[in-house]
C-alpha cells in the first residue's frame, strides 16, 4: 500500500525540484531511513519553509537510489548534497500564488495533533514525515481545488 509523506525544504531546494520538470528529488543525508521506505507509488507533499506553504504533490515513479553529484543548493547547508533520490511526477503543482498556508491544518491533520497549537511549525521541523491516508487525502483534496480555480483564473 502507497505511502504519504510531507517533504519539508527551503524555496531554493523546491525550485531546483521545479527546474528539473519535477522529474526527481532528493533527500537529506540525514533521512537516510526514512528516505530508503519511499517506495514507487508513494506520494510526496512538498511544505516550504520560510513561506510556511503547501506548494505541490508528487507520486514516487522510481526506488530511491543514492547518488553524490550535486543538484540541490541549500545556502543554509552548503556541504548537503541530498543524496537519497527518486524519480518522481507532479499530482497538482500550484502557482505560487496559490500554495496554500500550512497553519490552518495543524488543526485538519491528524498527524499535527501532538504538537501544541501555538507551536504548530514543530511539526516541520526535518525534512520528511510519513503522514496518514487521511491527512494526505485533505491536502490533496484542497491543492486540487486550488489549482481548478488558478485554471479558471482569467
Amino acid at each position: 500500500m502507497p505511502r504519504n509523506w510531507i517533504v519539508v525544504g527551503s524555496p531554493e531546494i523546491f525550485e531546483t525540484t521545479r527546474s528539473l520538470g519535477f522529474k526527481r528529488h532528493g533527500f537529506k543525508s540525514t533521512r537516510r531511513n526514512m528516505a530508503n521506505a519511499i517506495q514507487p507509488g508513494d506520494l510526496l507533499a512538498f511544505y516550504i519553509s520560510g513561506r510556511k506553504q503547501f506548494a505541490a504533490i508528487c507520486r514516487v515513479t522510481s526506488p530511491i537510489v543514492e547518488e553524490h553529484t550535486r543538484i540541490w543548493q541549500s545556502t543554509k547547508k552548503p556541504d548537503e548534497l541530498y543524496p537519497y533520490r527518486a524519480g518522481i511526477e507532479p499530482v497538482v503543482i500550484l502557482p505560487e500564488d496559490r500554495w496554500l498556508d500550512a497553519e490552518p491544518y495543524h488543526d485538519r491533520f491528524s498527524w499535527t495533533q501532538r504538537w501544541p497549537r501555538q507551536h504548530w511549525t514543530l511539526a516541520y521541523q526535518g525534512n520528511l514525515h510519513e503522514i496518514p491516508q487521511a491527512d494526505m487525502d485533505l491536502l490533496l483534496a484542497d491543492m486540487q481545488l486550488a489549482a481548478g480555480s488558478a485554471a479558471a483564473a482569467p
